[in-house]
Protein backbone atom coordinates (compact mmCIF):
# COMPACT_ATOMS: atom_id res chain seq x y z
CA UNK A 1 0.00 0.00 0.00
CA UNK A 2 1.06 3.27 -1.23
CA UNK A 3 1.51 6.20 1.15
CA UNK A 4 -1.35 8.60 0.83
CA UNK A 5 1.46 11.41 0.59
CA UNK A 6 3.13 9.57 -2.26
CA UNK A 7 -0.21 9.42 -4.06
CA UNK A 8 -1.25 13.40 -4.03
CA UNK A 9 0.75 16.54 -3.94
CA UNK A 10 0.31 18.77 -0.97
CA UNK A 11 -2.21 21.19 -2.86
CA UNK A 12 -4.64 18.11 -3.27
CA UNK A 13 -3.70 16.92 0.09
CA UNK A 14 -5.45 20.49 1.33
CA UNK A 15 -7.84 20.81 -1.30
CA UNK A 16 -11.22 19.75 0.17
CA UNK A 17 -12.92 22.70 1.05
CA UNK A 18 -16.43 22.77 3.11
CA UNK A 19 -17.45 25.55 1.29
CA UNK A 20 -17.05 24.37 -1.80
CA UNK A 21 -20.25 23.45 -3.52
CA UNK A 22 -19.55 19.59 -3.75
CA UNK A 23 -19.65 17.75 -0.42
CA UNK A 24 -16.64 16.61 1.01
CA UNK A 25 -16.94 13.22 0.42
CA UNK A 26 -17.31 13.30 -3.25
CA UNK A 27 -14.27 16.21 -3.81
CA UNK A 28 -12.22 13.30 -1.65
CA UNK A 29 -14.06 10.70 -4.00
CA UNK A 30 -13.54 12.24 -6.73
CA UNK A 31 -9.62 12.52 -6.00
CA UNK A 32 -9.42 9.33 -5.40
CA UNK A 33 -11.24 7.80 -8.77
CA UNK A 34 -9.08 10.59 -10.85
CA UNK A 35 -6.09 8.70 -9.19
CA UNK A 36 -7.83 5.54 -10.16
CA UNK A 37 -8.42 6.15 -13.64
CA UNK A 38 -5.04 7.45 -14.48
CA UNK A 39 -3.31 4.65 -13.03
CA UNK A 40 -1.61 6.73 -10.23
CA UNK A 41 -3.15 3.37 -8.90
CA UNK A 42 -3.13 0.25 -10.33
CA UNK A 43 -5.38 -2.97 -10.54
CA UNK A 44 -4.57 -5.25 -7.48
CA UNK A 45 -3.01 -2.02 -5.53
CA UNK A 46 -4.12 -1.97 -1.86
CA UNK A 47 -6.18 1.52 -1.09
CA UNK A 48 -5.19 3.37 1.81
CA UNK A 49 -7.35 2.70 4.97
CA UNK A 50 -10.43 4.91 6.18
CA UNK A 51 -8.32 6.00 8.88
CA UNK A 52 -5.13 7.05 6.63
CA UNK A 53 -7.49 9.09 4.59
CA UNK A 54 -8.84 10.70 7.22
CA UNK A 55 -5.90 11.85 8.98
CA UNK A 56 -4.12 12.79 5.75
CA UNK A 57 -7.29 15.13 4.55
CA UNK A 58 -7.94 16.44 7.51
CA UNK A 59 -11.22 15.05 7.07
CA UNK A 60 -13.82 13.05 9.39
CA UNK A 61 -13.74 8.87 8.94
CA UNK A 62 -17.27 8.78 8.00
CA UNK A 63 -16.50 10.84 5.10
CA UNK A 64 -13.58 8.87 3.89
CA UNK A 65 -15.92 5.83 4.58
CA UNK A 66 -18.66 7.32 1.99
CA UNK A 67 -16.14 8.19 -0.65
CA UNK A 68 -14.36 4.37 -0.59
CA UNK A 69 -18.22 3.24 -0.75
CA UNK A 70 -18.89 5.31 -3.57
CA UNK A 71 -15.71 3.79 -5.25
CA UNK A 72 -16.65 0.30 -4.95
CA UNK A 73 -20.27 0.86 -6.04
CA UNK A 74 -18.61 1.69 -9.36
CA UNK A 75 -16.81 -1.66 -9.05
CA UNK A 76 -13.44 0.58 -9.16
CA UNK A 77 -12.26 -0.97 -6.11
CA UNK A 78 -13.31 -4.04 -3.98
CA UNK A 79 -13.65 -3.87 0.10
CA UNK A 80 -12.89 -6.92 1.95
CA UNK A 81 -13.63 -7.21 5.65
CA UNK A 82 -9.94 -7.93 6.89
CA UNK A 83 -7.99 -7.53 3.92
CA UNK A 84 -8.55 -3.77 3.06
CA UNK A 85 -9.48 -2.34 0.06
CA UNK A 86 -7.89 -3.16 -3.44
CA UNK A 87 -8.19 -1.46 -6.64
CA UNK A 88 -10.22 -3.68 -9.12
CA UNK A 89 -10.65 -1.34 -12.33
CA UNK A 90 -7.55 -1.90 -14.85
CA UNK A 91 -6.29 1.11 -16.79
CA UNK A 92 -5.91 1.19 -20.20
CA UNK A 93 -4.44 3.90 -22.28
CA UNK A 94 -6.44 4.63 -24.97
CA UNK A 95 -6.88 8.47 -25.11
CA UNK A 96 -10.12 9.39 -28.11
CA UNK A 97 -8.37 10.81 -30.60
CA UNK A 98 -9.80 13.91 -32.38
CA UNK A 99 -9.34 15.92 -35.50
CA UNK A 100 -8.27 19.54 -36.23
CA UNK A 101 -10.38 21.96 -38.39
CA UNK A 102 -12.36 21.18 -41.16
CA UNK A 103 -12.76 17.00 -40.65
CA UNK A 104 -16.19 16.79 -39.85
CA UNK A 105 -16.60 13.51 -40.58
CA UNK A 106 -14.08 12.24 -37.66
CA UNK A 107 -15.65 14.84 -35.26
CA UNK A 108 -19.33 13.24 -36.35
CA UNK A 109 -17.29 9.46 -35.94
CA UNK A 110 -16.43 10.68 -32.36
CA UNK A 111 -19.55 11.47 -31.62
CA UNK A 112 -20.77 8.14 -32.49
CA UNK A 113 -18.32 6.35 -30.92
CA UNK A 114 -18.60 7.81 -27.12
CA UNK A 115 -21.56 7.78 -24.99
CA UNK A 116 -23.03 11.34 -24.17
CA UNK A 117 -24.79 12.93 -21.30
CA UNK A 118 -27.12 15.30 -21.85
CA UNK A 119 -27.20 17.86 -19.13
CA UNK A 120 -28.89 20.89 -20.40
CA UNK A 121 -30.75 21.45 -24.18
CA UNK A 122 -32.88 24.78 -23.97
CA UNK A 123 -34.03 27.56 -26.09
CA UNK A 124 -32.76 30.30 -23.86
CA UNK A 125 -31.25 34.37 -24.68
CA UNK A 126 -27.70 33.61 -24.71
CA UNK A 127 -25.28 36.25 -22.66
CA UNK A 128 -24.61 39.28 -24.59
CA UNK A 129 -21.34 38.89 -25.34
CA UNK A 130 -22.40 35.13 -27.20
CA UNK A 131 -25.68 37.05 -28.38
CA UNK A 132 -23.34 39.46 -30.26
CA UNK A 133 -21.20 36.54 -32.57
CA UNK A 134 -24.34 34.60 -33.12
CA UNK A 135 -25.95 38.02 -34.53
CA UNK A 136 -28.98 38.06 -32.37
CA UNK A 137 -30.95 40.38 -31.12
CA UNK A 138 -32.17 41.53 -27.55
CA UNK A 139 -34.70 38.63 -26.40
CA UNK A 140 -34.27 36.29 -29.65
CA UNK A 141 -32.89 32.91 -28.41
CA UNK A 142 -30.13 30.10 -29.47
CA UNK A 143 -30.20 26.59 -28.16
CA UNK A 144 -27.95 25.87 -25.25
CA UNK A 145 -27.00 22.09 -25.26
CA UNK A 146 -24.61 20.86 -22.10
CA UNK A 147 -23.09 17.70 -22.64
CA UNK A 148 -20.43 15.09 -21.27
CA UNK A 149 -18.94 12.60 -23.01
CA UNK A 150 -17.17 9.77 -21.78
CA UNK A 151 -16.15 6.01 -23.23
CA UNK A 152 -15.72 2.95 -21.22
CA UNK A 153 -17.38 4.94 -18.33
CA UNK A 154 -14.69 7.51 -17.81
CA UNK A 155 -15.66 11.03 -18.92
CA UNK A 156 -13.33 12.62 -21.10
CA UNK A 157 -15.17 15.88 -22.59
CA UNK A 158 -17.72 18.61 -21.01
CA UNK A 159 -19.19 20.48 -23.95
CA UNK A 160 -20.89 23.85 -23.60
CA UNK A 161 -22.76 24.93 -26.90
CA UNK A 162 -24.76 27.98 -27.99
CA UNK A 163 -26.74 27.11 -31.39
CA UNK A 164 -28.62 29.61 -33.56
CA UNK A 165 -30.72 28.74 -37.06
CA UNK A 166 -32.39 26.14 -35.70
CA UNK A 167 -36.27 25.76 -37.43
CA UNK A 168 -37.67 23.15 -35.37
CA UNK A 169 -37.11 21.92 -31.50
CA UNK A 170 -34.95 19.31 -30.29
CA UNK A 171 -35.08 17.07 -27.66
CA UNK A 172 -32.28 16.08 -25.27
CA UNK A 173 -33.34 12.48 -26.04
CA UNK A 174 -32.56 13.42 -29.66
CA UNK A 175 -28.89 14.62 -29.02
CA UNK A 176 -27.88 11.60 -26.92
CA UNK A 177 -28.59 9.50 -29.98
CA UNK A 178 -27.59 11.62 -32.71
CA UNK A 179 -24.40 13.45 -33.45
CA UNK A 180 -25.23 17.14 -33.84
CA UNK A 181 -23.64 17.76 -36.92
CA UNK A 182 -26.43 15.15 -38.26
CA UNK A 183 -29.10 16.95 -36.45
CA UNK A 184 -27.95 20.43 -38.01
CA UNK A 185 -28.10 18.89 -41.90
CA UNK A 186 -31.47 17.67 -41.15
CA UNK A 187 -32.72 21.03 -40.18
CA UNK A 188 -30.93 22.36 -43.05
CA UNK A 189 -28.11 24.07 -40.87
CA UNK A 190 -24.92 22.96 -42.95
CA UNK A 191 -21.25 23.34 -41.47
CA UNK A 192 -19.25 25.16 -44.19
CA UNK A 193 -16.23 26.44 -42.30
CA UNK A 194 -15.08 25.66 -38.54
CA UNK A 195 -12.34 27.43 -36.64
CA UNK A 196 -10.51 26.02 -33.43
CA UNK A 197 -8.80 27.74 -30.61
CA UNK A 198 -6.86 25.51 -28.37
CA UNK A 199 -5.54 27.43 -24.58
CA UNK A 200 -5.37 25.43 -21.41
CA UNK A 201 -7.50 26.26 -18.38
CA UNK A 202 -7.73 24.85 -14.71
CA UNK A 203 -11.09 22.86 -13.21
CA UNK A 204 -13.51 24.51 -12.28
CA UNK A 205 -15.84 22.65 -9.54
CA UNK A 206 -18.62 22.40 -12.21
CA UNK A 207 -15.74 21.11 -14.69
CA UNK A 208 -13.86 19.06 -12.18
CA UNK A 209 -17.14 17.27 -11.15
CA UNK A 210 -18.41 16.48 -14.65
CA UNK A 211 -14.59 15.21 -15.91
CA UNK A 212 -14.15 13.12 -12.36
CA UNK A 213 -11.47 14.99 -11.59
CA UNK A 214 -10.20 17.57 -8.65
CA UNK A 215 -10.69 21.43 -9.01
CA UNK A 216 -7.83 23.21 -10.13
CA UNK A 217 -6.59 20.44 -12.34
CA UNK A 218 -5.39 21.18 -15.76
CA UNK A 219 -7.96 20.89 -18.74
CA UNK A 220 -7.37 20.88 -22.48
CA UNK A 221 -9.64 24.00 -23.55
CA UNK A 222 -11.32 24.23 -27.37
CA UNK A 223 -13.27 26.89 -28.63
CA UNK A 224 -15.07 25.96 -31.74
CA UNK A 225 -16.59 28.16 -33.84
CA UNK A 226 -19.32 27.08 -36.85
CA UNK A 227 -20.22 28.56 -39.75
CA UNK A 228 -22.87 28.21 -42.67
CA UNK A 229 -24.05 30.16 -45.81
CA UNK A 230 -27.02 32.32 -44.82
CA UNK A 231 -28.08 34.09 -47.74
CA UNK A 232 -25.11 33.78 -49.44
CA UNK A 233 -23.10 34.96 -46.59
CA UNK A 234 -21.33 33.53 -44.01
CA UNK A 235 -22.25 33.45 -40.45
CA UNK A 236 -21.16 32.19 -37.03
CA UNK A 237 -24.24 29.66 -36.25
CA UNK A 238 -22.66 27.60 -33.49
CA UNK A 239 -20.49 28.94 -30.77
CA UNK A 240 -18.81 25.80 -28.27
CA UNK A 241 -16.64 25.46 -25.60
CA UNK A 242 -15.54 22.21 -24.83
CA UNK A 243 -13.20 20.98 -21.58
CA UNK A 244 -11.33 17.75 -22.08
CA UNK A 245 -9.50 15.50 -19.45
CA UNK A 246 -5.56 15.16 -20.95
CA UNK A 247 -5.44 11.70 -19.27
CA UNK A 248 -8.36 10.47 -21.55
CA UNK A 249 -8.25 12.81 -24.81
CA UNK A 250 -5.77 13.76 -27.18
CA UNK A 251 -5.54 15.64 -30.19
CA UNK A 252 -4.19 14.68 -33.23
CA UNK A 253 -3.34 16.07 -36.62
CA UNK A 254 -1.90 15.01 -39.45
CA UNK A 255 -0.35 17.74 -42.23
CA UNK A 256 1.21 17.76 -45.28
CA UNK A 257 4.61 19.57 -46.73
CA UNK A 258 2.21 22.38 -48.61
CA UNK A 259 0.31 22.89 -45.59
CA UNK A 260 3.16 23.90 -43.05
Amino acid sequence: MEAVNTLFSKQQLESLKEESHAPLYYQLYALLKNAILNGTLERGDQMPTELQLADAFGVSRITAKRAMDELASESLVERRRGKGTHVTYEYKQQPVKAPLVGMLQEIESMARHSDVDVRTCEMLQPPAEIREELGLGTGETALLLERTRSRDGAPFGYYVSWTAGLSRKVSAKQFAKTPRLEIFRKQGLEITHVTQTLSAEAATSESARELATTVGAPLLSLTRRSYSKVNGKEQLVDLMHVLYHPDRFKYQMDLKTDEL
